[in-house]
């Protein structure tokens, strides 16, 4: 997809249809050695409009590796759906007040006892640069139906819709 305003709100709309009913996604980030560690995180309810947040402790290994490499993998897995989401980009810690209790949910109490105001809480907003998505048509039945179609066919099986979406705005870093 290119990057002028249609085409960005059209990505925009794609992956918040993707990925708006999956909870957990897997947030991967990278140790100031270059190793890759990814962890399971609560994305948290709000609109889509390019930038994902997740709650954190500020004293947690994640932060650290963020403040040192802000280039960050998200991926979703919707497997009941066959949808999965690979995203690409910068994260930031974020300390906002208001932003914190806007995100707010009282489920966050059990990571936070001291509730929005806990000094350990802070957000890590990641700003969507580029996303890769696969979304196959759900049911056995319909991907064994294709399958076989291929194998008749001689053409190669063609599981489902796979694209790629460049939401970074000219200047950002690759």
């Amino acid at each position: 997809m290119t990057n002028d305003k249609n085409d960005q709100a059209g990505a925009i709309a794609k992956l918040s249809e993707m990925i708006k009913d999956v909870r957990i996604a897997m947030l991967t980030t990278a140790s100031h050695d270059g190793s890759l560690h990814s962890r399971p995180m609560a994305t948290q309810q709000t609109e889509f409009d390019g930038d994902l947040w997740f709650f954190t402790q500020i004293s947690s290994g994640k932060v650290e590796e963020i403040k040192d490499d802000q280039h960050v993998n998200v991926s979703y897995c919707d497997a009941g759906e066959n949808s999965f989401v690979s995203i690409a980009g910068a994260a930031s810690i974020v300390r906002d007040r208001a932003k914190i209790e806007e995100l707010w949910h009282p489920l966050h109490k059990a990571w936070f006892p001291k509730g929005a105001d806990d000094p350990e809480i802070a957000l890590i907003k990641v700003r969507v640069e580029h996303a890769a998505y696969w979304d196959a048509p759900s049911g056995a039945m319909v991907q064994l139906a294709g399958f076989v179609k291929a194998l008749a066919t001689g053409q190669q099986f063609q599981p489902g819709e796979h694209g790629k979406i460049n939401l970074a705005t000219p200047g950002d870093a690759a």
